[in-house]
């Protein structure tokens, strides 16, 4: 059995996340990975990320009319995928 190293890519997602949403972050994250991932939010993995970030930025987008807060988060949650990859 490996030795998981540094935070899971869910608490990644939310610490990114917190950023833009505050202390709602958590549960939004959970409920976009349960929802329209179709997993529990512990299951998240690197594969699932571009899914989710998509649909991230349809949900923010609902939310916010700024732009420039949509794709600076978005970018940052792409960030993650490109790193941990």
């Amino acid at each position: 059995m490996g030795v998981k190293h540094g935070p899971s890519t869910y608490d990644q997602v939310v610490r990114v996340t917190h950023v833009y949403l505050g202390p709602a972050a958590d549960r939004f994250i959970a409920r976009q990975v349960e929802n329209h991932l179709h997993k529990a939010p512990e299951e998240l993995s690197q594969a699932d990320l571009l899914s989710l970030v998509d649909w991230i930025r349809v949900v923010v987008s609902l939310l916010t009319e700024d732009n420039g807060i949509i794709e600076e988060y978005t970018n940052e949650l792409l960030k993650l995928a490109k790193d941990n990859a």
